[in-house]
């Protein structure tokens, strides 16, 4: 009896840190649809009221935290002599990790130390794809600055820096982030030159497969999905919106009907996954995981909207619903993710502007961050209910992260922990 006692205290405690604590460890959450199943963050916050920390946070990035246990993780590009950090000058690539509990760096680390070799837009900056992490190691992402793999102490741990350089449409810079799935990184590569997916052994930073795509620039960050025992890594691009074998690489499907240079990540529910953009068009399309080539005009493609549709920001998708904004405005659409049959189209919501964020959800509500700093709070239900309207005082680019009963917001000078 004694022995069994030690052994179920020993598995208690073991299994205590885990079951306390909730983490969100890709910048669109565990599953990838922005969605945290058990985190009830607050409704209503101030500069002031239920923050429980406000941190500064260095250079110039507009990606978004993760969180593990009690590390919090960002991304940021330094200028080297001081200047503009979104200027084409030598900038300082860092890491930094937090304290969850006080705010408090636990540690930095400069990446890479490189001069961009191309432009970004105004409001873009150079360290906009968001790191992520399988609790063991996080991954930082500058894009053509590399890859770099530390363990959770910091120590690098390996890093991939011979991939190619990109050359973005118009000169906007980089953004897409890299995926976790299984002992794989996913890694985007489109632009206006050899566009590519690679999937790289997380462990080591070998290439296990790299498949090459006809594609134009894409701020998209791939999506896995499961069906019928296979994981299929979702893509969105301006040509199609693809499938790949995560395996092997091997493209599966495809549908072309997307819109100009599309940024907007997939979401999935079930049997079906959503890939959506807004630039110069409207494209939202529901596809059955079971669909084989070029599946346009076929069964495989559920429904379809034409009106109304994300830009910059990606759909979220909680509680068979999918929530989006109309383009980069505050408009928000609502609608049913098994049908497309609307719950509401482009309904103005009060204090909302331009909308680089994507929408998160939490708690039984829905949180609508724009870039004037503003968090407007909406009930997650059939029809729109506003709950509460906040402000942090400072540009939000990055998308909230909701986290047992906090939520991270990564504005333009600093990090804050929202809590009662």
């Amino acid at each position: 009896m004694a022995k069994i006692k030690t052994c179920v205290t020993l598995l208690f405690l073991l299994m205590s840190p885990v079951a306390s604590a909730d983490n969100w460890g890709h910048w669109r959450g565990p599953i990838g649809n922005g969605a945290a199943s058990t985190a009830t963050p607050p409704t209503e916050w101030s500069s002031t009221k239920n923050v429980k920390w406000k941190v500064e946070v260095p250079g110039i990035g507009s990606s978004s935290p993760v969180i593990w246990g009690d590390q919090v993780f960002v991304t940021t590009a330094v200028s080297q002599d001081g200047g503009d950090a979104r200027s084409l000058t030598t900038l300082q690539f860092k890491l930094l990790c937090f304290d969850r509990k006080d705010g408090k760096l636990k540690w930095q680390k400069t990446a890479v130390v490189a001069k961009p070799h191309q432009e970004t837009h105004g409001t873009n900056g150079f360290a906009s794809a968001s790191p992520c992490t399988d609790g063991q190691h996080v991954y930082a992402h500058f894009g053509s600055r590399g890859l770099y793999c530390y363990a959770m102490n910091g120590d690098l741990a390996w890093k991939r820096d011979d991939f190619p350089k990109m050359e973005t449409r118009n000169s906007f810079g980089e953004g897409s982030s890299p995926t976790l799935e299984g002992d794989l990184i996913v890694v985007p590569w489109d632009h206006e030159g050899s566009s590519a997916l690679y999937a790289l052994d997380k462990r080591t930073g070998n290439t296990i497969w790299k498949t090459d795509r006809d594609e134009p620039t894409c701020w998209a960050t791939p999506l896995v999905v499961e069906h019928a025992g296979r994981k299929q890594v979702i893509m969105n691009g301006q040509t199609c919106a693809r499938s790949y074998d995560l395996e092997t690489g091997k493209e599966l499907w495809r549908c072309a009907g997307q819109t100009q240079r599309p940024c907007a990540s997939p979401v999935a529910d079930k049997d079906l996954v959503f890939v959506t953009s807004g630039h110069k068009g409207s494209f939202l399309g529901a596809f059955r995981l079971d669909g084989q080539g070029d599946i346009q005009g076929t069964k495989s493609v559920a429904w379809t909207i034409d009106q109304d549709t994300p830009d910059i920001g990606s759909p979220l998708l909680s509680a068979g619903r999918i929530y989006f904004h109309k383009a980069k405005s505050g408009q928000l659409s609502c609608v049913d993710a098994a049908t497309g049959k609307p719950f509401y189209m482009a309904s103005r919501i009060p204090g909302l502007d331009t909308i680089y964020a994507s929408p998160v959800a939490a708690g039984g509500h829905v949180y609508l961050t724009s870039r004037n700093g503003t968090t407007v709070v909406i009930k997650d239900a059939n029809d729109l209910q506003i709950e509460a309207t906040n402000s942090l005082g400072e540009t939000v680019d990055a998308t909230p992260a909701p986290v047992d009963n906090q939520l991270f917001i990564r504005g333009e000078q600093h990090l804050f922990c929202i809590a009662e």
